[in-house]
Formats: structure tokens, sequence, C-alpha cells
């Protein structure tokens, strides 16, 4: 998919950007309301993701521009905003929003509706993820969110889980704690917390057991690599 982001903030710009990347939607940015409506005319995009408060143009005003413009009028549109009661966000879908998602929100959380307003709309290319991931001896089923090893269940919290599908969709990458923080945690986390070490060993030491072999390494100074390498030590 094909993503107009139209957000002021750059660290939610930053978060939004690589975390859709890493999807695999293509985003471009635009920084206020003017901007984003110049580069919405100018070329055709899958979907709209649109802050409220923006510099010369609101996010309001925005959408109800689109939505007058004859050929982009079908295009989704997914509103963000801290402005969260109940008139706001009644306010959005009547301006024609399709969607409309409470800052600080959870990227995961981003994802799906966006692949959501695809699938109900029919706009786009996205196609649906593969039901499974593997990895050597591992497979996860991503609709039911389960781990398996050599066909046995593994006994994963739903933290670890999440961070398993994380690794499984970055193998042989050097992830860092931000990274992951951002990805399985959200914006809403203390950056400055220990929290992805402590949940990265648990999920080591359960996968070690399992596997027999180590794939979940430590890249001093830089994160966590999930790579196979040599079978652990007896």
């Amino acid at each position: 998919m094909k993503i107009l982001l139209i957000e002021d903030e750059k660290k939610i710009v930053s978060v939004i950007s690589r975390g859709l990347s890493d999807e695999g939607f293509n985003v471009q940015v635009a920084y206020d309301g003017e901007t984003g409506l110049a580069m919405l005319r100018e070329s055709n995009f899958d979907a709209i993701v649109l802050d409220v408060i923006l510099p010369k143009l609101n996010g309001w005003e925005v959408c109800r521009q689109v939505r007058a413009i004859p050929e982009k009028k079908q295009t989704p549109i997914l509103m963000l905003s801290a402005l969260t009661n109940t008139d706001n966000v009644v306010k959005g879908l009547n301006m024609g929003a399709d969607d409309y998602l409470a800052k600080p929100f959870k990227l995961q959380e981003l994802v799906a509706r966006l692949k959501a307003l695809n699938r109900r709309t029919g706009t786009g290319t996205y196609q649906p993820e593969p039901a499974t991931l593997s990895y050597a001896d591992i497979v996860y089923n991503l609709d039911t969110k389960e781990a398996f090893c050599k066909n046995e269940k593994l006994n994963l919290t739903r933290r670890e889980v999440n961070l398993l599908e994380f690794f499984l969709k970055n193998p042989n990458r050097v992830l860092s704690r931000y990274d992951i923080l951002d990805r399985v945690w959200g914006l809403d986390f203390n950056p400055g917390t220990n929290v992805v070490d402590v949940y990265v060993c648990y999920l080591r030491a359960k996968l070690d057991k399992a596997l027999g072999y180590r794939l979940l390494h430590t890249s001093t100074g830089m994160g966590y690599i999930f790579r196979l390498e040599d079978e652990i030590a007896k």
C-alpha cells in the first residue's frame, strides 16, 4: 500500500514511517495540511493517515477537501488525534474519515487498521500476509498467534509471542533495543526501561530449551539478532 502520512510531530513521523516501511508499506510524508493536499492532487495513494492538529490547514479541513475531489473521494482516511472525546471522533467520521485512532497508539494497531481499510474498501495492491512465518525449526501461525518448535507448541506469554513475531519478520538483521521497544511495546512506553532485555532473556531461554541450539543472539552494543549459528555447547 502507498500511504500518505500527514503529521507534523517528527518523532511520530519517524516511528510510523519506519514501522510501516518494515511492514512493506510505501510511505510518503507531508508535515502540514496544505502540502498534504498538494501531494494528494499530484499522486494517487491507497490510504491517508491524517493528524488533526496541523500547521496551515487542520485535519478536519484536509479531510473535507479530499472528499470534494471526485477522483480522490474514495481514498481511505484514517485520522490520528489526541482529541479523543466523542464529539471529535464523530466530527472526524462525519467529515468523511473512515477510521479514527487516538494518540498515543500502538503501531501494531495502526498497521492492522490500515490493512482492514484496504480489505474493506478494496483499494491498493496490498496482499494479505502468509498464514505462517518460519525460520530454522520455528513455525509461527500469524492467525492464531501460536508458535511451534519441531511440531511442539511453545508455551509463550502474549508479550513473548509479539517479540518472537517481530524477530521472525526480521531474521539476520540487528534490531536495536529502541526498535524492539517501539514495535513491540509502542510509543507510550518508557524508553529508559530494561524491559526489552528482560523479555529477550525469557524468550531466548525458552527457545534454547526447545531447539537445543541458539537463534536469538546479543549483538554487543547494538541490540539483538535472530540468526542460525552453532549449536549450544552441551
